[in-house]
């Protein structure tokens, strides 16, 4: 899945939820359910997104919506082989930008 978010240093929740196209309780359930996730609060309790933490949900993401685990299969596979997973992940994130580039030189021909 192609995340579309602008270079920045924090991202808001709604934000984030938009370009998942998921509600904004869904990534507060994942805050909660995976140690991966933690986003700054600032003092009214507001959560913030580092790019780190986008790319932590995108494995997320990946992994429960795309791949189909469930939360706790997904959690066991991002414990046990999380390099591994990374790798296969950027790999399929990276083959999936070439395949965006590419469908869009074919409809400017």
């Amino acid at each position: 899945m192609h995340i579309d978010l602008p270079e920045k240093r924090y991202y808001g929740i709604g934000e984030v939820a938009k370009a998942f196209h998921v509600n904004t309780s869904l990534i507060r359930f994942w805050e909660k359910e995976f140690d991966a996730l933690k986003p700054k609060k600032n003092a009214k309790g507001n959560r913030k997104f580092t790019p780190e933490d986008i790319k932590n949900l995108k494995l997320i993401y990946h992994l429960v919506k795309e791949r189909g685990f469930t939360l706790d299969g997904a959690k066991i596979h991002l414990k046990e082989g999380k390099k591994e997973t990374l790798n296969n992940f950027e790999i399929i994130s990276k083959l999936e930008d070439v395949k965006n580039q590419l469908k869009k030189i074919k409809e400017h021909l």
